[in-house]
């Protein structure tokens, strides 16, 4: 798995700046295969895509700030605890984010899950929310 060896990786700075540039790459390219998926009826799939998304660029942020897990929910802890509990994105964020993880488990352990196409549309732009604002943060966190 590649984001293992990433989460190892010893953040050589420039190593770090491609890394966490080829992960946001890869979760705004989910970004587009869920708008796709979406426009498909392929509700189940672009959930799963849709948190993808996000995850990936939760991974830039955290590789931009030097923090290493293998683990979903250790990420989004991270997130919650570096950025939301210090204020420094608002904590909707958090709750799109803890709901994209939610619901792509389901979408992908649970046979009898459905969503409807209002839901995935409403967690399709709010993955894009998420992702500018992170965009954003990385974007400070360069600048400093």
């Amino acid at each position: 798995m590649l984001l293992k060896t990433v989460w190892c990786y010893d953040f050589n700075r420039q190593r770090s700046n491609d890394i966490d540039r080829e992960l946001f790459a890869k979760g705004i390219g989910h970004n587009t295969k869920s708008r796709i998926l979406l426009q498909n009826n392929e509700l189940s799939l672009a959930i799963n895509r849709i948190y993808y998304g996000i995850f990936y660029c939760l991974s830039a942020l955290a590789i931009k700030n030097k923090f290493s897990t293998s683990k979903h929910k250790q990420l989004i802890g991270w997130f919650d605890r570096y950025f939301v509990k210090k204020n420094l994105i608002d904590k909707k964020f958090s709750k799109i984010i803890h709901k994209a993880f939610k619901d792509r488990k389901a979408g992908d352990y649970n046979v009898l899950s459905k969503f409807s196409k209002e839901e995935v549309e409403q967690s399709f732009a709010e993955m894009k929310m998420v992702v500018f604002e992170i965009q954003t943060l990385i974007q400070e966190s360069e600048e400093n």
